[in-house]
């Protein structure tokens, strides 16, 4: 069922074209780093599937008392929870490098509003969808879009949502509703989370031993048996 859960969500990242990962996807000049993480839709779908497979393997080698197939679940599981440690290292020591990556992608995020906002339909629909979604403005803030095409066209206005939907947005009101940037509400989101995700983390990881317990059991059990 987690499986069917990740692999429905992966999917869901790839079509639904007003995520946060097309806005991404549209900005030009985007780290090379980034790019990687923008296909977190095929990596779900491959999680998602493996993890269809292992259940099956898992339940399928239980019902028919078949030790190839757990074995088979505890190899795979084993490989999946060296994975999730390894990759858990790799962002604890390479976490210093996310806020110079971060601010790359500000810089190209920002001059993408000034030159597209406003003239691009596609980027202002992906936008103007993030920050509804969100409640916030901009990357940083409402300056990112000073001397856009959308602020030359509105008389020295900014979007509505600047200004908590209240029009007309000008400087003095969009200062004094503060409405938070896209990035910092991400990261506060983030921030906010951080218990919870850890929480869900160890969850897993431990659901995973439990697997790899019982499963090597069985099989134990099951050769015992045939002898």
């Amino acid at each position: 069922l987690a499986g069917i859960a990740i692999l429905g969500v992966g999917i869901w990242v790839k079509v639904d074209s007003s995520s946060i990962f097309s806005l991404l996807g549209k900005i030009e000049n985007v780290p090379p780093e980034l790019r990687q993480v923008l296909n977190v839709g095929y990596l779900l779908i491959a999680i998602g599937g493996l993890l269809v497979i292992i259940g099956f393997l898992g339940c399928c080698g239980a019902i028919r008392e078949s030790r190839c197939m757990l074995l088979l679940f505890f190899m795979i599981v084993l490989l999946v929870f060296i994975a999730e440690v390894a990759g858990a290292v790799v962002i604890l020591v390479f976490r210093p490098l996310a806020d110079e990556l971060f601010a790359k992608v500000g810089t190209e995020a920002v001059a993408n509003i000034k030159k597209d906002f406003g003239e691009n339909a596609d980027i202002t629909g992906l936008w103007n969808t993030t920050m509804d979604t969100l409640k916030c403005c901009g990357y940083y803030n409402f300056t990112d879009f000073t001397d856009s095409p959308y602020y030359e066209m509105q008389g020295s206005n900014y979007p509505p949502q600047c200004c908590m939907n209240s029009s007309p947005c000008d400087q003095t009101v969009a200062d004094s509703t503060k409405v938070d940037g896209c990035f910092p509400k991400i990261k506060q989101l983030i921030d906010d989370n951080t218990v919870v995700i850890v929480a869900v983390a160890l969850g897993i990881a431990a659901l995973e031993i439990c697997a790899m317990i019982v499963s090597i059991i069985l099989y134990c059990r099951i050769k015992s048996t045939g002898a």
